[in-house]
């Protein structure tokens, strides 16, 4: 085993690298500076809700398409072949569902914080309970997602370690603070186009310097590393066609349809319908992302075969091989190093910038605003932007804390996972179940969090004394989604015996993980709800549950669907009108407003004492104060 090489960079590759930053700060200085200028909570931390399709749709590709991912996917196509590029089946249905599921529910409520849902559905604990356990998720990740690149990147390089990492999150910190929302989708456009730049330059140079891409293709053939349809429906494989397409959908709503900084940029689109759009541009843009990672990585085996940078000691993991990889095909090629590096960290900042704002978010809708309902509009928006500060400093604080973790540091990634499935439950508990009752909510998701602890942690110290057999390291990058970065890892890939019992549980694929924690979360929560009495069709606010069951269950007669609560419709489109029953006043202190009402029309409903009084949609407006609109 040789010493970690290192291959330095050039004076261009650090100008490459410095543009990247000044034009991330730029973007957020321009939009602290222009329009509104961030006065309002709404443009700060919603984007004033105007947002159109494209930009939208690109910050929700680049929100998740970190630093670990970039380097993940070529090491795992590399180490194991093509079998992951299964994973892109799972997007059908992973983006379909978030775009006729959750964005019509959240959209409609016009929501500003996905867990306010909680509060319209179950009650205020629920909300509190669903906001606690996001901020935890995210605090403890966003650290480690701006420590582990740079962590890679000064093992292969020599790039100074603190240097990066401070540059980085002190850059991402101001425009995040200063810009709100808008600078963060904006600064995600362009840190994607460098994303697809970086990772095109590579797969472009790597392959013509392999004699081609139909050499490429030729020896990934030759090197097994094409990988078939694996139908094998064993859970405990790691990866299989089911694992993949199955698995990875509960991934992805995880991701795209209940996790906060996804919802937020949903909700800041001009329309429902754009909100939809984005939906379906991300789709082929997944697509493109997923198959430039699996082209880096049969590039790759194009270029060393069998005979890794890894085996040969060149390099200490996964994530390094990637970047060693890099310099090596670009080794004569000065400015394209720092153009792979700048992509790099494209990932690193676009997650950690919406982390900055989705926590800034819910901090601020869910534990600060219901305390203090009169809070002045100017200073609501300084303290968002304090807030926005403060997660940076917190971030910083977070990625000298992981330097210090050794190998915890690779279990903090995986909690990220653990936390997903869980906090999925919960929404799909509210919105697929009309009996689901607050009670059964909290205790299905501490029922789902202790389940996904024990199962996590258990599978990584079963690993950990295996480790002797078992390099953890080397497969601390392999998955391309963050939500499983670590999980994988928990799982050997190697071949071994059955396990059974309590093993079985550990060695489940961490494909499976979501599914099984977010199921959990279901079952126990609708046992909990029956057990301590469901709750009745009066009692939901309308628009919380989407009318699944009415559908599933259309067969039955009609007592027993009201019985089961299935005749609950979904709140209509903004703006149209629809023979609707109550009306409701949400947690914020919004209320139901009716197309055709004025504020007289209001007032008097208000004053009414008729229950069967009707109005036309049930649509809360958001930030109208009954009283203010009455005087």
């Amino acid at each position: 085993m040789g010493d970690v090489v290192l291959m330095h960079f050039t004076t261009v590759d650090y100008v490459i690298f410095a543009i990247l930053l000044v034009a991330s700060a730029g973007i957020g200085l321009f939009y602290a500076l222009s329009g509104g200028r961030q006065r309002t909570t709404q443009e700060f931390l919603m984007a004033d809700r105007s947002m159109s399709c494209l930009p939208v749709s690109l910050s929700l590709l680049a929100t998740f398409q970190s630093a670990v991912a970039i380097l993940g996917a070529p090491s795992e196509v590399y180490t194991f072949g093509t079998q992951y590029w299964f994973l892109g089946c799972s997007y059908f249905l992973g983006l379909l569902i978030p775009a006729h599921v959750f964005i019509p529910v959240f959209y409609r409520l016009r929501l500003s914080s996905a867990y306010e849902y909680l509060e319209l559905r179950f009650n205020k604990t629920v909300r509190v309970c669903g906001t606690i356990t996001f901020i935890f998720q995210m605090v403890i990740y966003m650290g480690v997602v701006l420590y582990a690149p740079a962590l890679a990147l000064n093992a292969v390089t020599g790039f100074d370690l603190w240097g990066a990492v401070l540059a980085m999150g002190l850059v991402c910190t101001v425009y995040t603070a200063l810009g709100g929302l808008k600078a963060v989708i904006w600064t995600d456009v362009f840190q994607t186009v460098v994303m697809f730049a970086g990772q095109l330059a590579v797969i472009v140079v790597g392959a013509s310097q392999a004699g081609g891409m139909s050499q490429v293709w030729k020896k990934a053939m030759n090197g097994s590393r094409i990988s078939g349809l694996d139908l094998n429906p064993d859970p405990l494989e790691r990866h299989t066609f089911w694992t993949l397409s199955v698995g990875g959908i509960f991934l992805m709503l995880a991701l795209y349809g209940v996790n906060q900084a996804q919802v937020q940029r949903y909700l800041s689109s001009r329309t429902e319908k754009e909100a939809v759009m984005s939906c379906y541009v991300v789709f082929p843009c997944q697509q493109i992302v997923l198959c430039l990672g699996c082209l880096m990585g049969l590039v790759m085996f194009a270029r060393y075969g069998e005979d890794s940078p890894l085996d040969k000691g060149y390099v200490k993991t996964n994530d390094q091989m990637v970047l060693y990889f890099v310099m090596d095909v670009f080794r004569d090629l000065p400015g394209l190093p720092g153009l792979f590096v700048a992509c790099l960290f494209s990932g690193a900042l676009s997650t950690i910038s919406s982390a900055f704002n989705s926590l800034a978010t819910v901090t601020m809708e869910d534990l600060i605003k219901p305390h203090f309902p009169a809070m002045a509009e100017s200073r609501a928006t300084l303290l968002s932007k304090g807030l926005a500060l403060a997660y940076g400093l917190v971030c910083l604080a977070m990625a000298y804390i992981a330097s210090r973790m050794g190998s915890v540091l690779q279990a903090a990634f995986s909690i990220f996972g653990m936390i997903g499935g869980p906090l999925l439950g919960v929404f799909c508990l509210g919105m697929f179940f009309p009996w689901a009752n607050p009670t059964g909510a909290v205790v299905g998701l501490i029922a789902g969090l202790a389940m996904a602890f024990w199962v996590g942690i258990g599978s990584f110290m079963m690993r950990m004394s295996n480790s002797a057999t078992v390099p953890l390291l080397n497969t601390t990058m392999a998955p391309v989604f963050e939500s499983t970065t670590l999980a994988s890892l928990l799982t050997n890939p190697t071949s071994k015996p059955r396990p059974a019992g309590v093993e079985a549980l550990y060695s489940l694929s961490y494909m499976w993980y979501s599914a099984h924690n977010s199921t959990t979360v279901v079952i126990v929560g609708l046992l909990v709800s029956f057990i301590t009495g469901p709750m009745k069709e009066s009692e939901l606010t309308p628009g919380t549950v989407f009318p699944v069951l009415s559908t599933l269950l259309f067969f039955l007669p009609e007592r027993y669907r009201e019985k089961l609560c299935c005749r609950m419709p979904l709140a209509p489109k903004i703006g149209e009108t629809s023979p609707c029953c109550k009306q409701t006043e949400a947690p914020n202190g919004t209320t139901s407003l009716c197309k055709e009402d004025t504020v007289d029309d209001l007032e008097s409903k208000i004053d009414a004492s008729d229950e069967n009084e009707k109005c036309s949609c049930l649509v809360p407006v958001v930030g109208l104060d009954v009283q203010e609109t009455a005087l």
